[in-house]
Protein backbone atom coordinates (compact mmCIF):
# COMPACT_ATOMS: atom_id res chain seq x y z
CA UNK A 1 0.00 0.00 0.00
CA UNK A 2 1.25 3.47 -0.89
CA UNK A 3 -0.91 5.68 1.31
CA UNK A 4 -0.01 6.39 4.91
CA UNK A 5 -1.51 4.15 7.55
CA UNK A 6 -3.71 6.24 9.91
CA UNK A 7 -2.60 5.96 13.53
CA UNK A 8 -5.06 6.01 16.44
CA UNK A 9 -2.65 8.06 18.54
CA UNK A 10 -3.12 11.02 16.16
CA UNK A 11 -6.52 11.75 17.66
CA UNK A 12 -5.19 11.62 21.24
CA UNK A 13 -2.28 13.95 20.43
CA UNK A 14 -4.53 16.44 18.61
CA UNK A 15 -6.90 16.59 21.58
CA UNK A 16 -4.09 17.76 23.86
CA UNK A 17 -2.26 20.16 21.56
CA UNK A 18 -3.93 23.18 23.14
CA UNK A 19 -3.58 21.97 26.74
CA UNK A 20 0.21 21.53 27.10
CA UNK A 21 3.12 23.72 25.93
CA UNK A 22 5.08 20.60 24.93
CA UNK A 23 3.95 17.27 23.50
CA UNK A 24 6.41 14.37 23.47
CA UNK A 25 6.12 11.19 21.43
CA UNK A 26 8.42 8.30 22.17
CA UNK A 27 8.53 4.68 21.01
CA UNK A 28 10.79 2.20 19.22
CA UNK A 29 12.69 3.06 16.07
CA UNK A 30 10.66 2.59 12.90
CA UNK A 31 7.30 2.72 14.69
CA UNK A 32 6.29 5.73 12.59
CA UNK A 33 6.84 8.67 14.96
CA UNK A 34 8.32 11.06 12.40
CA UNK A 35 5.74 10.18 9.76
CA UNK A 36 2.89 10.68 12.23
CA UNK A 37 4.14 14.04 13.50
CA UNK A 38 4.91 15.46 10.05
CA UNK A 39 1.44 14.51 8.80
CA UNK A 40 -0.30 15.71 11.97
CA UNK A 41 1.55 19.05 12.15
CA UNK A 42 2.31 20.06 8.54
CA UNK A 43 2.69 23.72 9.54
CA UNK A 44 5.43 22.93 12.09
CA UNK A 45 9.13 23.19 11.27
CA UNK A 46 10.83 19.78 11.46
CA UNK A 47 14.35 19.67 12.95
CA UNK A 48 16.19 16.38 13.43
CA UNK A 49 18.89 16.34 16.09
CA UNK A 50 20.32 13.22 14.46
CA UNK A 51 21.72 15.73 11.96
CA UNK A 52 25.24 16.62 13.18
CA UNK A 53 24.92 20.27 12.19
CA UNK A 54 21.61 20.72 14.02
CA UNK A 55 22.94 18.87 17.04
CA UNK A 56 26.11 20.95 17.17
CA UNK A 57 24.09 24.17 16.92
CA UNK A 58 21.76 23.09 19.76
CA UNK A 59 24.67 22.01 21.97
CA UNK A 60 26.92 25.03 21.38
CA UNK A 61 24.28 27.75 21.36
CA UNK A 62 20.98 26.53 22.85
CA UNK A 63 19.59 30.05 23.23
CA UNK A 64 20.36 30.89 19.63
CA UNK A 65 18.93 27.55 18.51
CA UNK A 66 15.63 28.16 20.32
CA UNK A 67 15.45 31.75 19.08
CA UNK A 68 15.69 30.44 15.52
CA UNK A 69 13.17 27.69 16.26
CA UNK A 70 10.93 29.69 18.57
CA UNK A 71 7.51 28.10 18.05
CA UNK A 72 5.64 25.40 16.16
CA UNK A 73 8.69 23.16 15.95
CA UNK A 74 9.10 19.37 15.90
CA UNK A 75 12.42 18.42 17.54
CA UNK A 76 13.21 14.83 16.57
CA UNK A 77 15.61 12.61 18.56
CA UNK A 78 15.74 15.39 21.13
CA UNK A 79 17.35 13.15 23.76
CA UNK A 80 20.62 13.60 21.84
CA UNK A 81 20.98 17.10 23.32
CA UNK A 82 20.14 16.70 27.04
CA UNK A 83 21.17 20.28 27.90
CA UNK A 84 18.40 21.59 25.66
CA UNK A 85 15.65 20.52 28.06
CA UNK A 86 16.41 23.21 30.66
CA UNK A 87 16.33 25.88 27.98
CA UNK A 88 13.04 24.50 26.67
CA UNK A 89 11.60 24.79 30.17
CA UNK A 90 12.53 28.47 30.38
CA UNK A 91 11.28 29.16 26.85
CA UNK A 92 7.81 27.67 27.32
CA UNK A 93 7.41 29.15 30.81
CA UNK A 94 8.08 32.63 29.45
CA UNK A 95 5.86 32.30 26.39
CA UNK A 96 2.87 30.56 28.00
CA UNK A 97 2.06 29.19 24.55
CA UNK A 98 0.36 25.80 24.18
CA UNK A 99 1.63 23.35 21.58
CA UNK A 100 4.84 25.34 21.20
CA UNK A 101 7.13 22.33 20.78
CA UNK A 102 6.67 18.72 19.73
CA UNK A 103 9.44 16.42 20.95
CA UNK A 104 10.19 12.98 19.57
CA UNK A 105 12.70 10.32 20.56
CA UNK A 106 13.37 6.61 20.37
CA UNK A 107 15.35 6.13 23.58
CA UNK A 108 12.86 5.96 26.38
CA UNK A 109 15.44 6.06 29.18
CA UNK A 110 17.16 9.35 28.27
CA UNK A 111 14.01 11.06 27.03
CA UNK A 112 11.96 10.20 30.11
CA UNK A 113 14.79 11.08 32.48
CA UNK A 114 15.06 14.58 31.03
CA UNK A 115 11.29 15.07 30.88
CA UNK A 116 10.71 14.03 34.49
CA UNK A 117 13.64 16.10 35.78
CA UNK A 118 13.06 19.25 33.74
CA UNK A 119 9.68 19.37 32.02
CA UNK A 120 7.32 17.80 34.57
CA UNK A 121 3.89 19.39 34.39
CA UNK A 122 4.66 21.02 31.05
CA UNK A 123 4.50 18.01 28.76
CA UNK A 124 1.97 15.42 27.59
CA UNK A 125 3.83 12.17 26.91
CA UNK A 126 2.67 9.65 24.29
CA UNK A 127 4.02 6.30 23.15
CA UNK A 128 3.74 5.17 19.55
CA UNK A 129 4.25 1.43 19.26
CA UNK A 130 4.12 -0.79 16.16
CA UNK A 131 0.72 -1.11 14.48
CA UNK A 132 -2.09 -2.61 16.55
CA UNK A 133 -4.74 -4.91 15.07
CA UNK A 134 -7.38 -2.18 15.00
CA UNK A 135 -5.16 0.05 12.87
CA UNK A 136 -4.25 -2.80 10.54
CA UNK A 137 -7.81 -4.01 10.12
CA UNK A 138 -9.08 -0.52 9.30
CA UNK A 139 -6.88 -0.37 6.21
CA UNK A 140 -7.19 -4.06 5.29
CA UNK A 141 -3.64 -5.20 6.05
CA UNK A 142 -4.25 -7.46 9.07
CA UNK A 143 -3.19 -10.96 7.92
CA UNK A 144 -5.89 -13.60 7.68
CA UNK A 145 -4.15 -16.04 10.02
CA UNK A 146 -2.56 -15.40 13.39
CA UNK A 147 0.53 -17.29 12.20
CA UNK A 148 1.11 -14.75 9.42
CA UNK A 149 0.36 -11.91 11.86
CA UNK A 150 3.03 -13.25 14.23
CA UNK A 151 5.65 -13.52 11.47
CA UNK A 152 4.99 -10.16 9.81
CA UNK A 153 4.74 -8.21 13.07
CA UNK A 154 3.45 -4.66 13.22
CA UNK A 155 6.16 -2.30 11.98
CA UNK A 156 4.61 0.02 9.36
CA UNK A 157 7.45 -0.33 6.83
CA UNK A 158 6.75 -4.06 6.41
CA UNK A 159 3.31 -3.17 5.04
CA UNK A 160 3.74 0.35 3.67
CA UNK A 161 6.87 -0.51 1.69
CA UNK A 162 6.06 -4.20 1.24
CA UNK A 163 9.37 -5.28 2.76
CA UNK A 164 9.97 -8.97 3.35
CA UNK A 165 9.88 -9.45 7.16
CA UNK A 166 13.20 -11.31 7.09
CA UNK A 167 14.89 -8.39 5.35
CA UNK A 168 13.27 -5.85 7.63
CA UNK A 169 14.10 -7.54 10.95
CA UNK A 170 17.63 -8.48 9.90
CA UNK A 171 18.40 -4.83 9.16
CA UNK A 172 16.44 -3.66 12.19
CA UNK A 173 18.53 -5.72 14.59
CA UNK A 174 21.81 -4.70 12.98
CA UNK A 175 20.89 -1.03 13.08
CA UNK A 176 19.56 -1.30 16.62
CA UNK A 177 22.71 -2.97 17.98
CA UNK A 178 25.04 -0.58 16.14
CA UNK A 179 23.08 2.57 16.94
CA UNK A 180 21.07 2.49 20.14
CA UNK A 181 22.57 -0.22 22.32
CA UNK A 182 26.17 0.88 21.99
CA UNK A 183 25.09 4.39 22.98
CA UNK A 184 23.22 3.25 26.07
CA UNK A 185 25.81 0.86 27.44
CA UNK A 186 29.33 -0.25 26.60
CA UNK A 187 28.79 -3.59 24.85
CA UNK A 188 32.04 -4.80 23.34
CA UNK A 189 30.73 -8.15 22.16
CA UNK A 190 27.62 -7.49 20.08
CA UNK A 191 27.30 -11.21 19.35
CA UNK A 192 26.72 -11.89 23.05
CA UNK A 193 24.01 -9.26 23.07
CA UNK A 194 22.45 -10.82 19.97
CA UNK A 195 22.47 -14.18 21.77
CA UNK A 196 20.86 -12.54 24.80
CA UNK A 197 18.15 -11.09 22.58
CA UNK A 198 17.49 -14.53 21.08
CA UNK A 199 17.28 -16.14 24.52
CA UNK A 200 14.72 -13.54 25.55
CA UNK A 201 12.69 -14.33 22.41
CA UNK A 202 12.71 -18.03 23.34
CA UNK A 203 11.22 -17.09 26.73
CA UNK A 204 8.48 -14.76 25.51
CA UNK A 205 5.27 -15.35 27.43
CA UNK A 206 7.13 -17.12 30.24
CA UNK A 207 8.11 -16.20 33.79
CA UNK A 208 11.34 -14.23 33.74
CA UNK A 209 14.36 -16.19 34.98
CA UNK A 210 17.22 -13.75 34.58
CA UNK A 211 19.79 -16.04 36.19
CA UNK A 212 19.06 -18.80 33.68
CA UNK A 213 19.35 -16.41 30.75
CA UNK A 214 22.63 -14.99 32.12
CA UNK A 215 24.11 -18.46 32.61
CA UNK A 216 23.12 -19.61 29.14
CA UNK A 217 24.56 -16.42 27.64
CA UNK A 218 27.72 -16.67 29.77
CA UNK A 219 27.32 -13.20 31.25
CA UNK A 220 26.89 -11.99 34.82
CA UNK A 221 23.48 -11.49 36.38
CA UNK A 222 24.02 -7.71 36.76
CA UNK A 223 24.95 -7.51 33.06
CA UNK A 224 21.82 -9.44 32.12
CA UNK A 225 19.74 -7.09 34.25
CA UNK A 226 21.31 -4.04 32.59
CA UNK A 227 20.74 -5.45 29.11
CA UNK A 228 17.14 -6.29 29.93
CA UNK A 229 16.65 -2.71 31.09
CA UNK A 230 18.02 -1.49 27.75
CA UNK A 231 15.54 -3.66 25.85
CA UNK A 232 12.74 -2.15 27.95
CA UNK A 233 14.05 1.40 27.46
CA UNK A 234 14.16 0.89 23.71
CA UNK A 235 10.58 -0.44 23.59
CA UNK A 236 11.54 -3.90 22.41
CA UNK A 237 10.27 -5.77 25.47
CA UNK A 238 7.98 -5.19 28.42
CA UNK A 239 7.36 -7.02 31.67
CA UNK A 240 3.88 -8.03 32.79
CA UNK A 241 3.61 -8.20 36.56
CA UNK A 242 1.49 -10.60 38.62
CA UNK A 243 -1.64 -9.40 40.36
CA UNK A 244 -1.69 -9.84 44.14
CA UNK A 245 -4.78 -9.88 46.31
CA UNK A 246 -5.25 -10.98 49.89
CA UNK A 247 -7.75 -13.67 48.92
CA UNK A 248 -4.87 -15.99 47.98
CA UNK A 249 -1.37 -15.56 49.42
CA UNK A 250 0.24 -18.49 47.59
CA UNK A 251 0.85 -16.65 44.36
CA UNK A 252 3.65 -16.39 41.84
CA UNK A 253 5.51 -13.08 42.24
CA UNK A 254 7.81 -13.15 39.18
CA UNK A 255 6.96 -11.02 36.12
CA UNK A 256 6.50 -12.43 32.62
CA UNK A 257 8.56 -11.33 29.63
CA UNK A 258 6.94 -10.13 26.40
CA UNK A 259 8.03 -8.40 23.20
CA UNK A 260 6.13 -5.48 21.73
CA UNK A 261 6.42 -7.10 18.31
CA UNK A 262 6.07 -10.78 17.40
CA UNK A 263 7.76 -10.29 14.04
CA UNK A 264 10.98 -9.70 15.95
CA UNK A 265 10.40 -12.85 18.04
CA UNK A 266 9.74 -14.93 14.91
CA UNK A 267 12.86 -13.64 13.21
CA UNK A 268 15.06 -14.29 16.26
CA UNK A 269 13.69 -17.84 16.52
CA UNK A 270 14.25 -18.38 12.78
CA UNK A 271 10.55 -18.84 12.10
CA UNK A 272 10.15 -17.66 8.52
CA UNK A 273 6.99 -19.35 7.22
CA UNK A 274 3.50 -20.09 8.53
CA UNK A 275 3.98 -23.92 8.76
CA UNK A 276 7.14 -23.40 10.83
CA UNK A 277 5.20 -21.41 13.42
CA UNK A 278 2.28 -23.84 13.52
CA UNK A 279 4.61 -26.73 14.39
CA UNK A 280 6.93 -24.81 16.71
CA UNK A 281 6.86 -25.81 20.38
CA UNK A 282 6.65 -22.11 21.32
CA UNK A 283 3.57 -21.47 19.18
CA UNK A 284 1.35 -20.94 22.22
CA UNK A 285 3.78 -18.48 23.80
CA UNK A 286 4.14 -16.48 20.59
CA UNK A 287 0.35 -16.37 20.13
CA UNK A 288 -0.06 -15.21 23.73
CA UNK A 289 2.56 -12.53 23.07
CA UNK A 290 0.68 -11.43 19.94
CA UNK A 291 -2.54 -10.87 21.88
CA UNK A 292 -1.08 -9.32 25.04
CA UNK A 293 1.17 -6.95 23.09
CA UNK A 294 -1.91 -5.87 21.13
CA UNK A 295 -3.68 -4.95 24.38
CA UNK A 296 -0.63 -2.89 25.35
CA UNK A 297 -0.52 -1.15 21.97
CA UNK A 298 -4.19 -0.23 22.08
CA UNK A 299 -3.72 0.94 25.67
CA UNK A 300 -1.04 3.38 24.50
CA UNK A 301 -2.60 4.37 21.17
CA UNK A 302 -5.95 5.23 22.79
CA UNK A 303 -4.29 6.82 25.84
CA UNK A 304 -6.26 4.54 28.18
CA UNK A 305 -3.77 4.50 31.10
CA UNK A 306 -4.72 0.92 31.96
CA UNK A 307 -2.56 -1.33 34.13
CA UNK A 308 -2.63 -4.96 33.02
CA UNK A 309 -1.46 -7.96 35.05
CA UNK A 310 -1.50 -11.74 34.95
CA UNK A 311 -2.53 -14.05 37.77
CA UNK A 312 -1.09 -17.45 38.65
CA UNK A 313 -1.26 -19.67 41.73
CA UNK A 314 1.29 -22.23 42.86
CA UNK A 315 -0.78 -25.04 41.39
CA UNK A 316 -0.22 -23.67 37.92
CA UNK A 317 -3.71 -22.33 37.38
CA UNK A 318 -3.59 -18.89 35.82
CA UNK A 319 -5.26 -16.20 33.81
CA UNK A 320 -3.03 -14.73 31.15
CA UNK A 321 -4.28 -11.17 31.40
CA UNK A 322 -6.13 -9.27 34.10
CA UNK A 323 -7.55 -5.77 34.32
CA UNK A 324 -9.10 -4.53 37.54
CA UNK A 325 -11.72 -1.79 37.24
CA UNK A 326 -13.92 -0.17 39.87
CA UNK A 327 -16.76 -2.48 38.87
CA UNK A 328 -15.13 -5.84 38.21
CA UNK A 329 -12.17 -7.92 37.13
CA UNK A 330 -11.77 -8.44 33.39
CA UNK A 331 -9.78 -11.65 32.94
CA UNK A 332 -8.52 -13.28 29.75
CA UNK A 333 -7.27 -16.74 28.89
CA UNK A 334 -5.29 -16.82 25.63
CA UNK A 335 -4.87 -20.05 23.64
CA UNK A 336 -3.64 -20.63 20.09
CA UNK A 337 -5.92 -23.60 19.55
CA UNK A 338 -8.93 -23.41 17.24
CA UNK A 339 -10.71 -26.16 19.17
CA UNK A 340 -12.65 -25.27 22.32
CA UNK A 341 -12.47 -27.71 25.24
CA UNK A 342 -13.52 -27.50 28.88
CA UNK A 343 -9.85 -27.46 29.98
CA UNK A 344 -9.42 -23.99 28.49
CA UNK A 345 -11.86 -22.48 30.98
CA UNK A 346 -10.39 -23.90 34.22
CA UNK A 347 -8.08 -21.01 35.12
CA UNK A 348 -10.81 -18.47 34.48
CA UNK A 349 -13.28 -20.37 36.64
CA UNK A 350 -10.74 -20.83 39.43
CA UNK A 351 -10.05 -17.12 39.56
CA UNK A 352 -13.76 -16.35 39.46
CA UNK A 353 -14.36 -18.67 42.42
CA UNK A 354 -11.63 -17.24 44.67
CA UNK A 355 -12.40 -13.63 43.75
CA UNK A 356 -15.95 -13.85 45.10
CA UNK A 357 -17.91 -11.72 45.84
CA UNK A 358 -16.22 -9.51 43.24
CA UNK A 359 -17.67 -9.52 39.74
CA UNK A 360 -15.48 -11.28 37.18
CA UNK A 361 -15.92 -10.85 33.43
CA UNK A 362 -14.36 -13.91 31.80
CA UNK A 363 -12.93 -13.95 28.28
CA UNK A 364 -11.21 -16.60 26.18
CA UNK A 365 -9.23 -15.40 23.17
CA UNK A 366 -8.36 -18.25 20.82
CA UNK A 367 -6.85 -18.92 17.41
CA UNK A 368 -10.18 -19.17 15.63
CA UNK A 369 -12.54 -16.56 14.23
CA UNK A 370 -15.90 -17.37 15.78
CA UNK A 371 -17.33 -15.28 18.64
CA UNK A 372 -19.66 -17.03 21.10
CA UNK A 373 -20.39 -17.60 24.79
CA UNK A 374 -19.40 -20.79 26.65
CA UNK A 375 -19.49 -21.50 30.39
CA UNK A 376 -20.44 -17.88 31.17
CA UNK A 377 -17.30 -16.87 29.27
CA UNK A 378 -17.12 -14.61 26.24
CA UNK A 379 -15.14 -16.42 23.53
CA UNK A 380 -13.34 -14.07 21.12
CA UNK A 381 -11.48 -14.78 17.89
CA UNK A 382 -7.87 -13.57 17.73
CA UNK A 383 -8.62 -10.72 15.31
CA UNK A 384 -11.25 -9.20 17.52
CA UNK A 385 -9.73 -9.19 21.00
CA UNK A 386 -10.96 -6.25 23.05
Amino acid sequence: MNELIPRSLSYEISKRKDKFPILAVTGPRQSGKTTLLKSLFPDYTYVSLENPDNRSFAEDDPNGFLQLYAEHVILDEVQRVPALFSYLQTTVDESGQMGQYILSGSQNFHLLKNITQTLAGRVALFRLLPLDHEEMEQVGILPNSYADACIHGGYPAVYHRRIDPVDFYDNYIRTYIEKDVTELVNIRDTQSFRTFLGLCAARAGQLLNLNAIANECNISQPTAKAWLSILESSYLIFLLYPYHENFNKRLVKTPKLYFYDTGLISYLLEIREKPALQTNRLKGNIFENLIISNFQKINEHHYQHRQYYFWQDHNGLEVDLLLKTAQAFDVYEIKATQTLTSELFKGLQRFSDIAQPANVNKHLIYGGDQALVRSNTKVIGWKHNE
